[in-house]
């Protein structure tokens, strides 16, 4: 790869600290990616575990027109109506042809962007967007399943599916490398085989 590809991991306060390893790691060390910390604000973000993250960047589009890809990291403060409005990224990023991804709380930043609207996605189970937010654009197209669902350049998941996420995000933002995610996702498969 003579220029490294870019993803942006959005983070908020009380971020899901294991939500991100995976596809952030592999990103990097097996895929010769670049990765870097977007957030709202300049100070320190503290995980769900304590853990503290200082982000490299903001929010703003203008900031981030290098992103290839961009991946919304669940947080407990993604429900809140105080949560930040990415929508502006999201759409800079898509219009360029680039990835949009969201996982767990971190869906719901899509469905109030409108990326869902004509799009499979899925999240923490039936009617759970909506007992967030309300009804959204593309409610109708929600897919009950315990993986994460890739449709065209948008990428959702549950909380509890880090390993396909980082997998479908992946083959989705380098589709040159689908033999070695597979690779990849059989790896990771290995450990929920049964004894």
């Amino acid at each position: 790869m003579d220029q490294k590809k870019t993803i942006g991991l959005v983070f908020i306060d009380a971020f899901a600290d294991w939500e991100f390893g995976l596809l952030s790691g592999s990103a990097v060390e097996w895929f010769g990616a670049r990765v870097v910390a977007l957030a709202p604000a300049a100070g320190p973000l503290r995980s769900i575990g304590g853990l503290h993250l200082v982000p490299d960047r903001g929010l703003d589009p203008l900031d981030n027109t290098d992103l290839d890809a961009v991946a919304v990291i669940g947080a407990n403060t993604w429900p809140s109506e105080d949560a930040p409005d990415i929508a502006p990224l999201l759409h800079s990023v898509l219009s360029r042809g680039g990835i949009v991804g969201g996982i767990c709380g971190g869906t719901l930043a899509l469905a109030r962007a409108g990326v869902f609207e004509g799009r499979r996605h899925t999240s923490n189970g039936a009617g759970w967007i909506q007992s967030q937010i309300g009804d959204y654009a593309g409610s109708s197209l929600y897919q009950d399943v315990p993986h994460a669902v890739r449709d065209a350049h948008i990428v959702s998941a549950a909380g509890s599916a880090p390993g396909t996420f980082a997998t479908e995000f992946l083959e989705a933002f380098l589709p040159e490398q689908a033999g070695q995610i597979a690779e990849m996702r059989s790896f990771i498969a290995r450990e929920y085989q049964a004894v």
